[in-house]
């Protein structure tokens, strides 16, 4: 299956880099041009597989992707349109911001019993919600969670789920089964009937896995896990992890029993042991990924996210050959055409991905880069993304400085802007000092005169100080504002009235 970067489908998501690829199809993250937004798009294709299966699979995910659809929970990743283009079924879906689960467990070992918890918990909520429609997901693994930088879980990829109803596929039963063999429940490695209970011993074998750092059955051939699945018992995993609690341990040997009728009768009810074992209210860490903290406060917001800078985007095309140099000019051309057509966010990406190459390839102070960079500022501005903003301008203000000095035009621009972004970014007393140091350049002729930028150096000065409690100050600022538009442009301009009406409302002076 060959499928080209820049490649439209439906003639709306456009594909940017290639996250995972499988027998049948890809997935890669895409923009959607009609809201120049970041999504994933699946693209699986049913005649790779056999005979009359392949009929099978494409009805199978017409149907599953209008009931998954249906199914309303915070933990589950939101599909936003499905459909078939030529011989490909597509599947659109949130793009979510944080780890899977996998690699979250490679940062932290030993994982956290508490943690381990506070994900098992979260995937009950989930769970429940997908078996009350009723879905079996069928293949739960930590590569199918995310861990957002909130700490929340979300679950991906109910595309392999099997919608339990009596028209069962034939692909539930003949073929290979569905699903990982590492998470396979007993009943599903032998083709047998099954239901919520099989997401439970996945949920088992994920706990046991998060808990110990392996897999309770792990083998060097796929029917060697699946006989393991089948005829061996797991190792509790105090054993290794002696701290555990003997209730989680307890709870995860219920989850892992080979006949389904002696594993926990509902996701509710796993939720029910382990909520017993979760984190009491209190005051989280402020670390990403902490997935404590859901339960720590509760919808609560989270300051330190405020004050973290934003994940770089990934590379928007997929990795260059160590001899293949990517095409700088092309990626600049390309940038021109989203921004003209008002797609900020895809070329904000593209324009992260492609700056190391360009000071690779030019130098990092060459000219082509310093020219990227400020359009990269400039983009990041225009998208709203204030934070990953202020660094580049603060940089850029600080280079340019040094080379012709603190009036220079150019640097006093990117300081101008970088005030921008704090005052956008509710930090009001950082932005009023940077305008006051600005003001003297603006207002000296000789130097960087510019009487309209000081006008609205001013002008935001007052509003800063107004904001800050000094209605004194911003009165006497506003006032003397107002005289001067007065003078130079008469009592009728847009700046005048606008001043004049802030007056109005401190009161200090009538219309």
């Amino acid at each position: 299956m060959t499928v080209a970067t820049g490649r439209v489908v439906a003639g709306r998501y456009e594909l940017s880099t290639l996250i995972g690829q499988g027998g049948m199809g890809q997935v890669w993250t895409a923009y959607d041009q009609r809201l120049d937004r970041r999504v994933a798009v699946k693209l699986l294709r049913p005649d790779k597989v056999a005979g009359q299966e392949a009929d099978e699979l494409r009805r199978r995910f017409v149907r599953e992707c209008r009931v998954t659809a249906q199914v309303d929970h915070p933990g589950l990743v939101t599909v936003h349109d499905a459909g078939s283009e030529g011989e490909e079924l597509f599947l659109v879906m949130q793009y979510v911001d944080g780890a899977d689960l996998s690699d979250h467990l490679a940062e932290h070992d030993p994982y956290p019993w508490q943690w381990a918890v506070a994900v098992a918990a979260q995937l009950c909520a989930v769970l429940s919600a997908v078996h009350a429609v009723p879905i079996v997901h069928r293949d739960l693994k930590p590569r199918n969670v995310m861990v957002k930088q909130d700490g929340t879980v979300t679950v991906l990829d109910l595309g392999v789920a099997s919608v339990m109803d009596t028209d069962t596929t034939r692909l539930t039963h003949t073929g290979s089964p569905i699903g990982s063999p590492a998470y396979m429940a007993p009943e599903q490695a032998m083709g047998g009937a099954v239901g919520p209970y099989t997401d439970l011993y996945a949920l088992g074998v994920l706990l046991h896995e998060l808990l110990s750092g392996d897999v309770p059955f792990a083998g060097s051939t796929a029917l060697g896990v699946l006989h393991r699945h089948l005829y061996e018992p797991p190792l509790p995993v105090r054993r290794t992890r002696p701290e555990v609690p003997e209730a989680l341990e307890a709870l995860v040997l219920r989850l892992l029993a080979k006949d389904p009728q002696h594993r926990p009768a509902s996701a509710q009810d796993v939720y029910e042991d382990l909520a017993l074992l979760l984190p009491a209210r209190g005051t989280p860490t402020g670390a990403p990924l902490d997935p404590t903290r859901p339960f720590l406060r509760p919808h609560a917001p989270w300051p330190d996210r405020a004050r973290t800078p934003a994940p770089q985007p990934a590379p928007v095309t997929p990795a260059p050959a160590a001899t293949e140099k990517p095409d700088v000019a092309r990626a600049v051309d390309e940038v021109k055409r989203l921004l003209g057509e008002g797609r900020i966010t895809q070329a904000v990406d593209i324009l992260g991905g492609i700056l190391p190459a360009a000071a690779e390839q030019h130098g990092v102070n060459s000219p082509v880069v310093r020219t990227l960079r400020k359009q990269y500022a400039a983009t990041l501005m225009d998208d709203g993304q204030y934070r990953r903003a202020l660094p580049e301008l603060r940089r850029l203000a600080d280079e340019r400085s040094t080379e012709a000095g603190h009036a220079d035009p150019q640097s006093l621009r990117f300081r101008y802007d970088a005030a921008q972004c704090l005052e956008q970014l509710g930090e009001p007393a950082a932005a009023l000092a940077e305008y006051r140091a600005l003001l003297p350049y603006y207002e000296n002729q000789y130097v960087a005169g510019d009487p309209q930028l000081a006008h609205d150096v001013r002008r935001r000065i007052g509003h800063l100080l107004l904001a800050l409690g000094d209605r004194a100050a911003a009165h006497d600022t506003l006032a003397r504002l107002l005289h001067d538009v007065e003078r130079l442009h008469g009592p009728a301009h847009p700046l005048a009235v606008e001043v004049r009406r802030t007056l109005q409302w401190l009161g200090q002076v009538r219309g």
